[in-house]
């Protein structure tokens, strides 16, 4: 069935429900970033295959609204249906309200699917088309009724993570939990978030690629805890587990007549991370407590442990990318290489470390013009062959029980135009700006985005993406709710939150350019001017230095690149042979 046809089934199904729009959005009913394959709705229906992005489609128009990072993807993969593209002005706006107001008339019915639109999307959907005399029925899953052989929900066996990889077991967790909803007057708390479950209860799972985490619910009460789970997920041992833990487990299924019969009168819930649908299953005598679950400032925070358990990832990652780089620069001399087969090889090196579990993300390997569109994924069929010129750009990362990695490197094979080497000391300059910074505590990240973008600004250049994500503890790469981005966010940096640092510049058709490496909050000294902190840099990887204008680089610059680099041979060096020491020195050597 082709995308066109797909749209015209569902265009039937809404005329029988009386629908004159409906919106499919990317997450599943835990609010997942990326959903396991059952929800990836959007997807099905419009070909666009980027982690955000809102379907639309009504009688005579389908459309998709995303951000800058795939702008390029998005208009490559649309461009074979009627589905159009809405470039996002903000990134995670929701614009396509606006479309609707503007493009429906006054009596007309949107639909959404109660279980993926959560509370504070449908009160805004509410107020914004209701005040234009549009209604909102929440009711439909109209995908489930065309989409033909649909995914059903996982199955994978859920998995017991080490307490010592954690530095905290499930039952000292949950006592946290319940001391924080308790202080807001709830009895308890619907925890629905497949990172925040898996966190909680030191649990993980297979069920979404490349996010070691199960799907399923978590409900907790002050005096048990209720795992909603496919009983085919739970075997002996974790059942075990999970009984010397006192948490009980229900069908996954089961956790709206669980929460019909709640008895308690106050239950917490953040309205960000809930579908409507569930809200509506709570007894009308039940009153909302409503704020950020409280779960996801606790793991936002890693603990001695898991920074002791990172940095030995961090140590792993950057063995397995000398030994890949080292691979790649014998390869390339000797043989044809397309996008894809780079990837395949950055897997096989990476598994080749103990305790390695499968990639954080698809890796991005993107060769000239396919390095500028930011998201992309080079598919088996079709991706670029490596040339003997010309920029590649490489983000991966891998997820080992220890914790889970990001980096991005830009290689130029060949010789670089003055231009490009320009914009890549740009984008170093900003990326070690924002290393650097010592700052106070209060502050977030917003208010640091800025300082990656300076050098770019000047130029009057910039990029179209966040700055820096938080990322998980063996856990999801892209970790809620920080950020260092151009958008207000209310969360303060603590010592122990862990950051992606990745400025980048991207030229249409020509390069992209990207240097990440990920970035701890530390404690810095402190004086009459308040609680300083700054930031410890977790990857080890040399960062190419043939793209480097030195006379853009100021003393200061250039020190702390040398620094990072002795860093690097002495973290890394122990672990190598010779052959490999000698290569790294190499790539290590002052500026």
């Amino acid at each position: 069935m082709t995308i066109n046809e797909r749209v015209a089934k569902l265009r039937n199904a809404m005329e029988d429900k009386g629908i004159a729009a409906y919106i499919i959005p990317s997450n599943d009913p835990h609010q997942s970033e990326y959903p396991a394959s059952r929800w990836e709705g959007r997807k099905w229906i419009s070909g666009f295959t980027g982690s955000a992005g809102t379907a639309v489609v009504t009688e005579n128009h389908a459309g998709v609204w995303t951000d800058g990072r795939y702008f390029l993807q998005a208009a490559q993969e649309l461009s074979t249906s009627e589905f159009e593209l809405h470039k996002q002005v903000v990134a995670g706006a929701p614009e396509h309200i606006d479309w609707l107001i503007e493009n429906l008339s006054e009596g007309e019915v949107i639909g959404v699917d109660g279980t993926l639109t959560s509370l504070s999307e449908y009160e805004n959907l509410k107020k914004k088309l209701n005040a234009k005399g549009i209604q909102v029925e929440a009711s439909f899953d109209l995908l489930d009724e065309v989409w033909d052989n649909r995914p059903e929900v996982p199955t994978n066996p859920l998995i017991v993570y080490n307490d010592a990889f954690a530095g905290e077991t499930a039952v000292e967790k949950l006592t946290r939990i319940r001391n924080a909803y308790q202080a807001k007057g709830a009895e308890g708390c619907l925890i629905t978030t497949l990172d925040g479950i898996a966190w909680t209860l030191n649990t993980r799972g297979t069920d979404v690629e490349c996010n070691p985490v199960a799907v399923a619910w978590l409900f907790v009460d002050n005096t048990k805890a209720t795992l909603f789970v496919l009983p085919e997920k739970v075997d002996a041992a974790t059942q075990d587990y999970l009984t010397k833990n006192g948490i009980e487990v229900a069908d996954y299924h089961s956790l709206p007549e669980y929460l019909q019969k709640l008895t308690i009168n106050k239950v917490f819930v953040d309205p960000d991370k809930v579908g409507i649908y569930y809200i509506d299953q709570l007894p009308k005598s039940c009153k909302l407590v409503k704020d950020m679950s409280p779960e996801i400032r606790m793991k936002a925070v890693k603990n001695s442990a898991e920074l002791k358990s990172i940095d030995n990832a961090m140590v792993k990652d950057g063995v397995a990318l000398t030994k890949f780089h080292m691979w790649l620069e014998t390869a390339l001399g000797q043989q044809a290489l397309t996008e894809y087969e780079i990837v395949q090889k950055i897997k096989e090196f990476r598994a080749q470390q103990d305790n390695y579990f499968g990639e954080s993300f698809g890796a991005i390997v993107g060769f000239k013009g396919n390095g500028a569109i930011i998201h992309y994924s080079p598919a088996e069929n079709g991706s670029a062959t490596i040339e003997n010129e010309g920029m590649l750009l490489i983000d991966c990362g891998g997820q080992y029980f220890e914790g889970t990695t990001d980096i991005t490197r830009t290689l130029y094979l060949g010789k670089p135009s003055d231009e490009q080497k320009k914009h890549y000391t740009l984008v170093l300059k900003g990326n070690i700006a924002l290393q650097t910074i010592e700052f106070p505590k209060g502050t977030n990240g917003m208010h640091l985005d800025t300082l990656a973008r300076q050098f770019l600004w000047q130029n009057r250049l910039n990029y179209g993406h966040g700055t820096g994500h938080g990322v998980g503890m063996f856990l999801n790469v892209h970790e809620g709710p920080l950020s260092i981005r151009p958008v207000t966010a209310n969360i303060p940096l603590e010592p122990g939150m862990i950051f992606s640092n990745e400025p980048g510049f991207y030229e249409a058709g020509s390069h992209g350019i990207r240097i990440e490496n990920l970035i701890v909050v530390a404690e810095r000294e402190s004086n009459d001017y308040g609680d300083f902190m700054g930031f410890d840099v977790l990857t080890y990887f040399p960062i190419s230095t043939k793209l480097i204008d030195k006379s853009l680089m100021t003393e200061a610059e250039t020190k702390w690149l040398n620094d990072y680099h002795q860093l690097v041979f002495d973290k890394l060096s122990p672990k190598l042979n010779e052959e490999e020491k000698t290569w790294l020195k190499e790539r290590c050597l002052a500026l």
